[in-house]
């Protein structure tokens, strides 16, 4: 129960972080700012920005999965410990 409390708590503090740090974030290390300042055509540096977004869907996907895997793997792990204790 503590450990639910725990989570919701951090959940609205991160919301509540992303929704007051309300800058303009871009998609772009410095040097593809500058280099993109160069032109001027707003629907290529757009798309240029949902590109590199999305380019930044897998890794977060991979880690997430691995991250998933081995919270499940360690609770299953801390499941059968308590049974063998149990037994002995």
């Amino acid at each position: 129960m503590h450990s639910s409390w725990r989570v919701l708590v951090l959940i609205v503090v991160a919301v509540v972080v992303v929704l007051l740090a309300n800058t303009y974030a871009d998609a772009q290390c410095s040097m593809c700012r500058a280099a993109l300042t160069s032109t001027t055509n707003a629907r290529f540096i757009r798309n240029f920005n949902i590109g590199v977004l999305v380019l930044l869907a897998p890794p977060v996907a991979i880690f997430c999965s691995i991250f998933i895997v081995l919270r499940k793997y360690r609770a299953a792990d801390e499941r059968g410990s308590t049974q063998i204790e149990k037994e002995v």
